[in-house]
């Protein structure tokens, strides 16, 4: 097993608070109770650029600071984790293409709405019906996120003088 450097711990922590800040903004969608946060095409766009190792770490990362801050409770870790590992097994078992990548999200929001069904006991229908406006958003915007972060990682991966000081 390889053991992480320097750089790998840095870029992990930089995609957690990529998680983290973009997880603070939530897009009202018009329905109430059902506003979007970005995090959600991030999140599937990191894994699919970084792969699932740095992607869970940092989604772990982000979600215990969250919850040690007061931002998250149990139930928001919970939703977290599910989504994280529902849409990063999608991704291991099915590879990176644009549609495995577009149906990533809404399946990982599914999964996690009906993890939370589950743990609350209530009907999971209702609990869909609010996402789906943000599962539209996410599979809408996943692409073109995912295009953004392989450029940027392709040019900071490239630049030998980044590396060098990490």
């Amino acid at each position: 097993m390889r053991k992480f450097s320097t750089y790998d711990l840095a870029q992990i922590s930089v995609l957690a608070c990529l998680i983290i800040v973009t997880g603070m903004f939530k897009i009202p969608t018009g329905i109430p109770g059902s506003e979007f946060q970005l995090s959600a095409p991030i999140a599937v766009a990191i894994a699919a650029v970084f792969g699932f190792k740095r992607y869970f770490l940092a989604g772990i990362i982000a979600s215990l600071i969250l919850f040690l801050l007061g931002i998250h409770s149990i139930l928001n870790v919970e939703i977290s984790l599910i989504f994280r590992l529902t849409v990063g097994l999608i991704i291991v078992l099915l590879g990176t293409s644009i549609p495995v990548l577009v149906v990533a999200g809404p399946i990982g929001t599914m999964v996690a709405r009906l993890g939370l069904a589950l743990t609350l006991g209530t009907p999971f229908l209702p609990l869909l019906v609010l996402a789906i406006p943000g599962m539209v958003i996410t599979a809408v915007s996943v692409y073109p996120i995912t295009k953004i972060l392989h450029a940027i990682n392709k040019k900071v991966a490239g630049d030998h003088h980044v590396r060098n000081v990490l």
